[in-house]
C-alpha cells in the first residue's frame, strides 16, 4: 500500500493521461447513437406490428 503522497501523485499521473473528446467527436458519436436508436425503434416497431398482424389473423381464422 502506497502512502498518501504517493497515492495522490499516482492519481495525478493517471488523470494527466485522460484524453477528452473534441467537439466533432462528441457530435459525431451523439448523432450515431441517435440514428442507431431510431433504427432499432423502427425495427422493433415493425417486428411487433408483423407479429400482431399474424396473431390477429391466426386467432381470427381459428375462432371464426
Amino acid at each position: 500500500m502506497a502512502n498518501p503522497v504517493q497515492f495522490i501523485n499516482q492519481v495525478r499521473a493517471e488523470a494527466a493521461k485522460i484524453v477528452w473528446p473534441n467537439r466533432r467527436e462528441v457530435v459525431t458519436t451523439s448523432l450515431m447513437v441517435f440514428l442507431l436508436s431510431t433504427l432499432a425503434a423502427v425495427f422493433f416497431f415493425a417486428v411487433d406490428w408483423l407479429i400482431r398482424i399474424g396473431l390477429t389473423s391466426l386467432l381470427g381464422a381459428v375462432s371464426g
